[in-house]
C-alpha cells in the first residue's frame, strides 16, 4: 500500500493535525507532517473520526437479494463512514447455526468495503422456543460476540435467562428487540393521540419497556452482559438509567430516525415512515437525545433495514417495516446532536465508533487516531448541506425517510485499515 498523508485535518473537531498512513496503520500524528511519494487528502476545515461501528446492519444475505447484498451494503456503508457492521441473524436461512454465520462472515471478507461481524440468533429460526448453537457460533471463524433475535423478541423470560447464562461463558452479550408481542398484536404505529385520530391500532411504550425492565433484572440476576436494541421511548431510557445505577452491565442504543422523526409523520400515511419499533412522540425524541448526551444511551445503531419499492409503495398496513440508514446515519446525528450542542465530535467518535466496538468485542475499531493504531478512519466535511436523494445511494434499496430533506455533513473519505474505500465522496 502507498503511504496517505491527510493533511490539516481537526482530529475529534480539535485543532487541525497531520495523519501519516503507512499500509494498514497510523505511522504518524502531528503537524508539518511531510512523506515523500504520499498520496495527499486535502482536511482543511474537515473533521476527522475513527471509522464509524454499526451495532445493527441488516444486510438481508442470504435470502432476501432483492433488498441488499453484503456486497452492496458494505458499500453503502462505507459510503456512510463506517468500517465495520454488524450484520443481523433474520435472514434465509437464519443465521442460527456456525456455517451461516461463517457464511455471511467470508461474504464480507470478499467485500472488502467494511468489515462485517456476523450476529448469531438467540433461538433456532428466530422461533423463541430452543436456543441456537451460540457456543458453535461463537467458536466459529466468524467468532460471534453478539446473539439476537432482532425483529423478534425473546419473549419467553427462561429461554432468556439461558441464553444470558450462556453467552457469559465467552463475554458474549444478547441484543434484545424488546417488544411483548400480545401487547403489539396487529400494531401499526405509536399507541397515542395521533394513532387514535388516524384509527390506527396502536403500540404502546410499555410493551418496550416491560421486556427491557424483565430483561435488566435477568441480567443482573445471572450477571451477564445485555444490549437493549433500538430503544425508543423516555420510559425505556429511565429504565436503562436506574439499572446502570445499579452498576447491572446494561447498554443501549438508539437509531437516526428516532433521534429525529415523530409519529406525527405518520399522517401521511406514506409507508416511508413505518418502522420497528415505530416513531415516538416529540417528548420521546427529546428525552433519547439527552441520553444520548449523557451517556445512558450507549451509542447510535442504524437499523438499517433495506426492502424493496414494491415491498414499501403499497397500503401502510400491508407495508413492510423498516428504513435504510448507513448513508443518512452521521448527517443525522450531526443534526441531531452535535448542531444542537448536545455532543461535541469526540463524544460522536465515542458513541458511533469506540464505543459500539466494545459492547461487540469488535478488535481493531473504535480505537484512538494514534500513531501504530490501525488506520480505520472517515474524514467528514461538517459545513456541507444538501439535499438527500435516494437515487445516489450506494444500498440496493431506496426506502429512506430523508428524501428531499437537507442534512448537513457529507462523507469525503473512508479508510479500511488504510485503503481508501470512498475518496471525494465517491466509491473507489
Amino acid at each position: 500500500m502507498s503511504k496517505i498523508l491527510i493533511r490539516g485535518a481537526r482530529l475529534l473537531g480539535g485543532e487541525p493535525m497531520d495523519v501519516l498512513i503507512d499500509g494498514e496503520r497510523i505511522a504518524e500524528v502531528g503537524t508539518g507532517l511531510t512523506a515523500e511519494g504520499a498520496d495527499v487528502v486535502e482536511g482543511e476545515g474537515r473533521i476527522l473520526l475513527p471509522g464509524l461501528v454499526d451495532l445493527h446492519t441488516h444486510l438481508r444475505e442470504p435470502g432476501r437479494e432483492d433488498s441488499e447484498t453484503v456486497l452492496t451494503g458494505t458499500r453503502a456503508a462505507a459510503v456512510g463512514g463506517y468500517t465495520a457492521v454488524h450484520a443481523m441473524a433474520n435472514t434465509f436461512p437464519v443465521a442460527d447455526t456456525a456455517g451461516v454465520v461463517e457464511q455471511v462472515w467470508r461474504l464480507g471478507k470478499e467485500s472488502g468495503y467494511c468489515d462485517v461481524q456476523p450476529v448469531g440468533a438467540v433461538t433456532v429460526g428466530l422461533e423463541g422456543r430452543k436456543l441456537a448453537e451460540l457456543g458453535a457460533m461463537a467458536d466459529s471463524a466468524a467468532r460471534v460476540r453478539v446473539f439476537s433475535d432482532d425483529g423478534k423478541c425473546v419473549d419467553d423470560a427462561v429461554i432468556m435467562r439461558r441464553a444470558l447464562e450462556y453467552v457469559k461463558a465467552f463475554g458474549g452479550v444478547v441484543a434484545q428487540h424488546a417488544q411483548e408481542p400480545r401487547l403489539t398484536e396487529g400494531a401499526q404505529m405509536n399507541e397515542g393521540i395521533v394513532s387514535g385520530e388516524l384509527g390506527l391500532t396502536g403500540w404502546p411504550a410499555v410493551a418496550e419497556e416491560s421486556i427491557i425492565a424483565r430483561d435488566v433484572l435477568l441480567a443482573a440476576h445471572v450477571g451477564s452482559r445485555v444490549h437493549i436494541c433500538h430503544l425508543s421511548t423516555a420510559g425505556s431510557v429511565e429504565i436503562v438509567r436506574w439499572a446502570k445505577s445499579k452498576g447491572w452491565d446494561v447498554t443501549a442504543e438508539v437509531t437516526p430516525h428516532h433521534l429525529l422523526l415523530t409519529d406525527e409523520l405518520v399522517r401521511t400515511y406514506n409507508p416511508v415512515y413505518k418502522v420497528n419499533p415505530p416513531l415516538r412522540t416529540e417528548a420521546d425524541v427529546m428525552a433519547l437525545r439527552e441520553a444520548l448526551a449523557d451517556g445512558t444511551i450507549d451509542c447510535v445503531a442504524t437499523d438499517h433495514a433495506p426492502h424493496p419499492t414494491e415491498d414499501k409503495d403499497c397500503e401502510w398496513p400491508a407495508a413492510a417495516m423498516g428504513m435504510v440508514g448507513l448513508e443518512t446515519a452521521l448527517s443525522v446525528v450531526q443534526h441531531t446532536m452535535v448542531d444542537t450542542g448536545l455532543l461535541d465530535w469526540s463524544g460522536v467518535a465515542d458513541r458511533m465508533s469506540a464505543r459500539p466496538a466494545a459492547i461487540g468485542r469488535l478488535a481493531g475499531h473504535g480505537r484512538p487516531i494514534a500513531a501504530g493504531e490501525p488506520a480505520n478512519l472517515v474524514l467528514l466535511d461538517p459545513a456541507y448541506r444538501g439535499a438527500v436523494n435516494p437515487a445516489d445511494f450506494a444500498s440496493r434499496s431506496r426506502n429512506t425517510p430523508y428524501e428531499g430533506r437537507e442534512l448537513p455533513g457529507r462523507v469525503i473519505a473512508t479508510f479500511l485499515r488504510g485503503r481508501a474505500t470512498v475518496m471525494d465522496g465517491k466509491l473507489t
